[in-house]
């Protein structure tokens, strides 16, 4: 069984994803972050890296859907974000995680600036700044995300955080 706590924090990860405000998550969320992440490091959406991050988008919204909208509306609704997110990590966070790894993956390439895979510490904050983390939480997000203190953060970093994020208290 999981705890009332476990859903509480699980739920107080919604507005993550609720980036308008309007109570659901839905495709248009997922297309808003990709807009946002592109726009501060002035990337156009039709260049092949700018493509990357909304298809990545994409798949993220599918595989969100695809495990929480339970009345197939096309809208997550927080009840429906909470008993999907729930029950997935429950069965397999690093599982929950991949589905997001396409998007990850496209934005740490918008964020990298010398093509080596990883993004700088500031760059990252960049990244989580305009995903909708005020400028604190993204840089403690973000230092937290540079495990060997190499100052970069790699995908083999965030993608493992994610699941971390759902299961851990703010």
């Amino acid at each position: 069984m999981v705890s009332s706590e476990y859903e509480r924090r699980i739920a107080a990860r919604f507005a993550t994803f609720d980036q308008d405000g309007n109570g659901c998550i839905d495709r248009v969320d997922f297309a808003s972050a990709a807009k946002a992440v592109l726009a501060e490091f002035g990337v156009p959406a039709r260049s092949d890296k700018g493509q990357a991050l909304y298809g990545g988008a994409e798949a993220f919204w599918q595989g969100m859907a695809g495990i929480a909208d339970r009345d197939g509306d096309q809208r997550i609704s927080r009840d429906e974000f909470v008993g999907g997110a729930v029950k997935r990590l429950r069965d397999n966070p690093e599982r929950f995680a991949e589905i997001a790894r396409p998007f990850l993956h496209a934005a740490l390439d918008i964020a990298d600036g010398d093509g080596d895979g990883r993004a700088t510490i500031d760059d990252t904050v960049r990244v989580l700044r305009a995903l909708g983390a005020n400028e604190e939480a993204a840089r403690g997000a973000a230092a937290l995300l540079d495990t060997d203190a190499d100052g970069l953060v790699g995908e083999a970093e965030v993608v493992p955080a994610f699941a971390r994020y759902f299961t851990v208290p703010e």
